[in-house]
């Protein structure tokens, strides 16, 4: 794909986005469009957002489950940015048709690094040692993709389906607990919706953020200090909707909540 194809469908993306529109599928419109290709929209299209003031302060991993893995005929999972303006307070009262389309909510776990990390070679123990401290996290994934009629290349491209994110209140240490062992229970409007472990991201959370770090060393794109890395869902995805309440606790670390409206 040539770079005024990549620029054109990166721009497409970003009023899509500013719109609060859907674009038909990529891989529809661009039936030849590869995972390279998309990776390289997904950088054009942040470059859009950092132009007009957008600063990345994280990176979110995503298609984590063996299950929307296999929906998507892939092996592993992908990466998006996470900047400033995607960050919405915990116990927020947000204003979802000021910036969502068609969102989704996922309880993830959400790292915070007090050292960089920069791949090949980094291993979960390294995550684990570069982390100043784990906490509960929303974040709500949201498509600028048709009726979510998504390839593995429209996501990528889409910077990784993100939308926003909600840190959480209560945090520990990395090591206090066996990350793939902590059980989140997610409540939608006061009913119980799901709960899963942190073995459901590739075996266990760290993995996750190790497997990040040596990809993004492939682009020449560290981790860096005081970053925010979300690290994948732990429960399905769940559609949200104004008037919803979503509410999740990850046991013996903390909670996060956000209400939309």
């Amino acid at each position: 794909m040539n770079l005024n194809t990549v620029n054109d469908i990166a721009s497409e993306l970003f009023l899509a986005l500013r719109n609060q529109e859907t674009i038909t599928p990529l891989t529809n419109s661009y039936p030849e469009i590869d995972i390279n290709d998309a990776y390289q929209i997904s950088r054009k299209f942040l470059s859009l957002r950092e132009d007009e003031g957008e600063k990345i302060i994280g990176k979110k991993i995503g298609v984590t489950s063996s299950v929307v893995q296999e929906m998507l005929g892939v092996n592993q999972p992908d990466f998006g940015f996470l900047t400033d303006v995607m960050q919405v307070n915990n116990k927020s009262n947000f204003l979802m048709n000021s910036f969502l389309i068609q969102p989704r909510a996922e309880a993830e776990i959400a790292f915070i690094l007090k050292d960089d990390l920069s791949g090949p070679g980094i291993t979960r123990d390294e995550v684990i040692s570069a982390t100043e401290r784990i906490l509960p996290c929303f974040e709500i994934v949201d498509s600028r993709i048709d009726a979510w009629q998504i390839k593995i290349q429209d996501t990528i491209a889409d910077n990784a389906s993100c939308g926003v994110f909600v840190l959480g209140e209560g945090s520990c240490a990395p090591n206090k607990f066996s990350m793939d062992e902590l059980e989140v229970v997610v409540h939608k409007n006061g009913d119980f919706l799901s709960s899963g472990f942190g073995a459901a991201v590739q075996g266990h959370p760290a993995e996750a953020v190790a497997w990040l770090a040596n990809t993004l060393g492939e682009y020449d794109i560290p981790l860096l200090k005081g970053e925010f890395i979300l690290s994948g869902s732990l429960v399905p995805l769940e559609p949200a909707a104004v008037g919803d309440k979503f509410f999740m606790e990850l046991k013996g670390v903390g909670t996060c909540e956000i209400n939309f409206i």
